[in-house]
């Protein structure tokens, strides 16, 4: 559960890589936009989202964008897909505290966050595994309602740190036992999307195949996201499924 509840607009724009101006109870204001990336092929503009307010005085922005949805922004029960790339991370800690990932690490006693592994800093250590936490967002996997409008989305042009972080996974495992990377959606997958190729996805696929051989397993787990928190829907290995387009 969120310490507040979230609250509801519409994206007037995208100003810039870390800002939107968003429309909240009739004013227009500025918020941060946690990802810098693309949205999948998504026009933003009069998209329905959803702020979280900030108490310090400090910001130059009032609120931050945490999702956005795909669906007519008059739909009482549309459905939103989380955008705060660092907020996956205190989410993935609440489940693996709660023990709602046992499936994926069985022993959650001991949960070190932001490690050193070579030249990495991965985003756990969870007694003798390694994990580390990835959200796309080039591809948004869900139905659009007939009130979006896309835009063409081009190949990633830097794989260089998911590249990185996937070597140091597979080089771990020369001393200790495991090691995963963890696909996180912050919705629930409805519509699955082929990612658009990326400019090195020979070196992508040459890295993943070497980690896999290496023992590193691929999960991914998918959420319901609400106003009020997230609720974990799905938690899955994809070590042998895994898409190399991206």
């Amino acid at each position: 559960m969120f310490d507040r509840e979230l609250v509801e607009g519409f994206v007037v724009k995208r100003r810039s890589q870390f800002t939107m101006t968003v429309c909240v109870n009739g004013e227009e204001v500025q918020c941060h936009c946690p990802t810098t990336g693309r949205i999948g092929d998504l026009d933003l503009r009069n998209v329905a989202c959803l702020v979280s307010p900030s108490s310090d005085p400090k910001r130059r922005t009032r609120y931050t964008v945490e999702a956005v949805s795909a669906d007519d922004p008059d739909d009482p029960d549309k459905r939103w897909i989380g955008i705060n790339q660092v907020l996956s991370n205190r989410l993935v800690e609440f489940f693996l505290q709660t023990h709602q990932l046992d499936d994926v690490v069985a022993s959650c006693d001991e949960i070190h966050r932001e490690v050193t592994l070579g030249a990495s800093r991965l985003d756990f250590l969870i007694g003798s595994t390694y994990l580390e936490v990835k959200t796309p967002l080039t591809a948004i996997q869900v139905p659009y309602g007939d009130q979006i409008r896309t835009r063409p989305v081009k190949p990633l042009e830097s794989t260089d740190r998911f590249v990185k972080h996937v070597r140091e996974l597979g080089g771990s495992l020369a001393e200790h036992e495991r090691a995963v990377l963890l696909m996180v959606y912050q919705y629930e997958v409805t519509k699955p999307k082929k990612r658009p190729a990326s400019a090195h996805a020979k070196e992508v696929r040459a890295a993943i195949v070497d980690a896999i051989e290496k023992g590193v397993q691929f999960f991914e787990i998918t959420m319901r996201f609400n106003p009020d928190g997230v609720e974990l829907k799905t938690v899955a290995e994809i070590t042998d499924n895994l898409d190399f387009g991206g």
